[in-house]
């Protein structure tokens, strides 16, 4: 159902998707213009609240809107990686997520009609197996993790490496659907 005082501030197919798959359309989208480097000695959990929120407030929002926002990133201890730079940044994070679990956490805000912020984060623990040269070399020729956190996407071919998962699959996609449901409800939309 197209939510009609909703925004999505995001631009990301994926994250449209998502909300698809629990009844929710956004009125409208909005591309946020947010800095997205990590501050020095930020977790990766305050990082993706952090900039859950800056997404949110980053976008013009009418007095009867709420503003729905997210970030994901993925994390190897406290070591954020973000989006890879260049084709060796991406083989470097590849090896790096090679046979060991590694921290998808993402994190989601709304702003309600009355300006609150309400933020949550969910956290999933994905193992990937270890990986070849030539599996490194077959999924960067694919070019499907370019330009996404940690430098794959698991819906996608990456899925194939995964060997365990434990948490919220959405929230590795970049949306967690339990966590945005809830603050959607708190924020005084009727979802069924």
């Amino acid at each position: 159902m197209t939510v009609p005082d909703l925004v999505l501030a995001s631009t990301s197919p994926r994250r449209r998707e998502l909300l698809a798959r629990i009844g929710v359309v956004p009125a409208r989208l909005a591309a946020p213009d947010v800095d997205e480097t990590p501050l020095k000695g930020e977790t990766p959990v305050a990082y993706v609240t952090r900039l859950a929120e800056a997404k949110a407030r980053a976008v013009s929002r009418a007095a009867d809107e709420i503003v729905l926002a997210g970030d994901t990133t993925v994390a190897v201890g406290r070591r954020i990686l973000e989006k890879p730079v260049d084709e060796a940044d991406w083989r470097r994070m590849l090896g790096l997520l090679s046979g060991r679990r590694h921290s998808c956490v993402s994190g989601v805000c709304v702003i309600d009609r009355d300006g609150r912020a309400r933020v949550r984060h969910a956290e999933t623990v994905v193992a990937f197996k270890r990986l070849s040269d030539s599996e490194i070399d077959w999924y960067v020729a694919s070019g499907e993790g370019m330009g996404k956190a940690g430098g794959y996407a698991i819906q996608g071919r990456a899925e194939a490496f995964v060997r365990f998962l434990s948490g919220s699959n959405s929230a590795v996609v970049g949306l967690p659907l339990f966590e945005t449901r809830a603050l959607l409800v708190a924020s005084g939309l009727q979802l069924g």
